[in-house]
């Protein structure tokens, strides 16, 4: 099917991002071309402003005609030679319907846009396309082309639709021009007061064609502004869906600045497809996600003769194909699809490619040990042992599977999916790890530990995030994860965290060389899921507020939220130091030798003083080759918890200048969507040309559930896993149980014999 039809809001055809202003970066994603069905749901609010406009406009004409002969002069000879300019341009082949923008452009956030608009076009009547040959920007070419600067308003990049005409009775305009005033005024006073709050919601879906709702300066102050907000995440969803569709579609690969895409098997394995799903679903983009649907029902298969990394496959393409099932099961208000309803014959496609790419992906788990091997041959059913790392599989990635496999024994009823992934878990613990804190490597063969490197970062991280919301998964029936986290957590205090030098930021470091050896002041990225998920497991999802009520709540409770507040605040760091305002992948910390154990009095600096020669920047280091963003969404992951937890605004506002900066700096021109980048410390930043699928499935639906209201997916009810995406909690129920008890172990978790 020909993607360029599969487009009936004009999306594909958007303008490129404008860099230059900063303030309001997707302000300027305006259509190219006229949809006249474009403000249908702003019809009532529109008519009334545009009356408003008219009114003003006939005030304004009183004036224009107080101005020079010469003027008028100037602009009639003006707009002759604009047409003359015009006819060789169109004779040269040129495009009539772009042109060059000044390196300043006004804001297109001004509520005021809509009647500056309409005066600029009533103030030159020749601004209308004599030809009518160049749609809704023909008169803008030609009033532009005039040369006239002295005598309208700034130069925009673009136009609104429809000018209305510029002429009139000089008696009757008179008449009016004080009723008219009035009325403009005491329209605004009525919106002001907040009479079409209501309709102003319904609005936020077409902020691209209604300048009124552009301008952020309010902060965030009331739901509106946040819904606004949120539909500025909607609109970066769809230009990045928009340009896989366009130029990379069914492929699992998508380099947004060649425009090219790549399997990553020889049928593809629906990576950004499959990936985005439960994000199309949730910000209720059902046509996009119609075409989704329909390629996964027509061109997906798992029957092909490839390696697969069991982790990766099993987060990303079991646990996306669940969460949709889920969505569309529990929440069929969200982007309906018939296909998929009660009854018809698509209903359970979901699931039935689920089960599939599980009955493959189980053969991972036939190893010696029961431990996964890292890879599978989807075609064979085979399980393949790592190629690197001494053959030894990742800790962390063994240990995340948990979560997908679980559910889907659960929706199945087969037993097997839920004692396979349990029995990995069991083979773990029986490892006896000090302090609760895992090596990153463990061997498929034997099910032991390889080395002693111990970190929160890559190999490392989801371990600790499965033991927590596994306890929640299953509706706190299955203590001993608790227990295995409560001991983690304390380990994580004990070994690893310190505080900086000088401005006592609170880190999570590594232990490259055992918990005996030297502390490295490094973090990745990845650790920035941790103050999320403390304050997750430290309230159950609840808000602070009402777990604080509860008879449960204790100081280690308190404790652990101070911690996440201390950790989400060093990772907001991270973004503050960089030039771009995006995180490098690795950033290392100034640190005290020895290092101040966790213990330690500290205060860390409250703000971030935007000065380059600030004191706190002393405590930070983005080493060159680690100054690369992936658009990874930790940080943002652990804003959306902090903000659902502690209510608190601030989390809520970092993300929102977050947002801003990967729109300024990870934006492509003509349509491109959005990029990783090379570094992220300089300024323009360089790139890498490569879309990761977490993008779509992670970090944009972070932003959409930050900015939006709580009871989207609310978190007492579901766990998100480790590629957010959203799977129910439920009672295991008389077929599944734990399976296994903790061997005995010493104060240190150390195994007792």
């Amino acid at each position: 099917m020909n993607n360029l039809n599969r487009d009936p809001f004009n999306r594909l055809n958007r303008s490129p991002l404008s860099l230059n202003n900063r303030a309001d970066p997707i302000a300027n994603w305006r259509p190219k071309t006229n949809n006249n069905n474009s403000n249908n749901n702003l019809a009532t609010l529109q008519y009334v402003l545009q009356t408003a406009a008219t009114a003003t406009q006939t005030a304004a004409a009183e004036i224009r005609e107080k101005a020079s002969e010469a003027v008028q002069q100037a602009l009639a000879a003006g707009g002759s030679s604009s047409s003359s300019s015009s006819s060789e341009e169109k004779d040269e082949g040129e495009d009539m319907s772009s042109f060059s923008v000044p390196k300043n452009v006004p804001s297109f956030t001004n509520p005021n846009r809509q009647y500056e608009d309409r005066l600029w076009a009533a103030a030159n009547p020749r601004g209308k396309n004599k030809n009518n040959n160049s749609g809704v920007l023909g008169g803008v070419q030609e009033f532009l082309g005039s040369g006239n600067r002295g005598g309208g308003l700034p130069m925009y990049k673009d136009k609104p639709y429809m000018y209305p005409p510029g002429k009139g009775g000089r008696i009757y305009r008179r008449r009016r021009t004080t009723c008219g005033v009035l009325f403009f005024v005491l329209v605004l006073l009525v919106w002001w007061s907040g009479m079409f709050a209501g309709h102003q919601e319904r609005a936020v879906t077409k902020l691209n064609q209604w300048g009124l709702l552009s301008k952020d300066t309010t902060k965030g102050r009331n739901k509106a502004d946040w819904l606004k907000r949120r539909e500025r995440v909607v609109e970066a969803m769809e230009l990045s869906w928009d340009a896989y569709e366009r130029y990379a579609w069914g492929q699992d690969e998508f380099h947004p600045i060649t425009k090219t895409g790549r399997q990553m098997a020889p049928k593809g394995l629906g990576w950004i497809i499959i990936d985005s799903l439960d994000t199309l679903m949730l910000m209720n983009l059902t046509s996009r996600l119609t075409h989704a649907r329909e390629w996964l029902a027509n061109s997906l298969t798992w029957d092909q003769d490839q390696d697969v990394n069991t982790f990766e496959t099993t987060i990303r393409m079991l646990g996306g194909l669940l969460s949709a099932h889920y969505l569309s099961t529990e929440y069929p208000q969200l982007a309906p699809i018939q296909d998929d309803d009660r009854g018809k014959p698509g209903e359970d496609l979901y699931l039935e490619k689920a089960k599939d790419l599980a009955d493959r992906l189980m053969a991972a788990f036939e190893s010696p040990s029961g431990v996964p091997y890292a890879s599978v041959n989807l075609a064979e059913y085979k399980g393949i042992i790592s190629h690197a790392d001494m053959g030894a599989s990742s800790t962390a990635e063994t240990t995340t599977l948990q979560l997908e496999f679980k559910y889907l024994a659960k929706l199945t009823g087969e037993k097997d999916f839920w004692d396979k992934a349990e029995r990995v878990m069991e083979l773990v613990d029986d490892n006896g790890a000090r302090d609760g804190l895992v090596p990153i490597f463990i061997y498929a063969t034997t099910g032991k530990f390889h080395g002693e490197n111990i970190r929160l970062g890559s190999r490392g991280d989801s371990y600790y995030e499965y033991l927590i919301k596994q306890y929640l998964q299953t509706n706190k029936k299955e203590p001993i994860y608790e227990e295995m986290w409560r001991e983690a957590l304390q380990g994580v205090r004990k070994h690893l965290v310190t505080y900086t030098e000088p401005s006592q930021f609170t880190i999570i470091g590594e232990r490259p060389s055992g918990l005996d050896g030297d502390l490295s002041p490094k973090m990745d990225h990845l650790v920035c899921f941790m103050p999320g998920t403390i304050a997750l497991a430290a309230t159950g999802g609840l808000t602070e507020k009402e777990a604080k009520k509860l008879p449960t709540w204790t100081e280690q409770n308190e404790a652990d939220m101070q911690l996440a507040r201390e950790l989400m605040h060093t990772c907001w760091g991270m973004y503050k130091f960089t030039a771009t305002g995006l995180a490098g992948e690795i950033t290392y910390f100034n640190i005290n030798n020895p290092p101040l154990n966790w213990t330690a009095p500290h205060q860390a600096t409250a703000e971030f003083d935007p000065d380059p020669d600030a004191e706190w920047r002393k405590a930070y280091e983005v080493r060159q080759f680690d100054s690369h963003n992936l658009q990874r969404p930790e940080t943002v992951e652990s804003l959306f918890y902090m903000w659902r937890i502690t209510g608190d605004i601030k989390y809520r506002e970092w993300g929102w200048e977050m947002f801003k900066s990967f729109m300024n700096y990870t934006a492509v021109e003509e349509g491109g969507g959005f990029t990783s980048l090379q570094n992220a410390n300089v300024i323009p930043p360089t790139t890498k040309d490569n879309m990761e699928s977490f993008w779509l499935a992670e970090t944009l639906k972070y932003f959409y559930l930050l900015f939006g209201p709580d009871d989207l997916l609310p978190l007492d009810k579901i766990v998100l896993n480790t590629e957010a995406h959203p799977l129910p909690r439920f009672d295991m129920g008389p077929l599944f149980s734990t399976g296994w008890k903790r061997k005995p172990r010493d104060q240190e978790g150390k195994l007792v014999e």
